[in-house]
């Protein structure tokens, strides 16, 4: 099986928010998920528009999961790239 780390949409229409979470390859964008890592409201100004438990990303990644272009993106901009 091979998982993804990427944005689960959620929230009202016109008024999106994103779970970020591992998930395999094979699943529908908001279907099933291995686990939550955090969130992202891009809509939301503040300082809680962005969190992510950054030892269980680095462990997804350890076991094998790649972030998606956007997460890595989030990432980077946020916290600094993943180890």
């Amino acid at each position: 099986m091979s998982v993804k780390i990427r944005l689960s949409r959620s929230g009202k229409t016109h008024h999106a928010s994103y779970r970020i979470v591992a998930q395999d390859t094979k699943t529908k964008r908001d279907g099933t998920f291995l686990e939550i890592l955090g969130f992202y409201n891009p809509g939301q100004k503040g300082e809680n528009t962005f969190q992510v438990n950054n030892e269980k990303v680095n462990s997804w990644i350890k076991k094998g999961a790649k972030p998606t272009e956007s997460v890595t993106k989030l990432l980077a901009k946020n916290n600094g790239k993943p180890s």
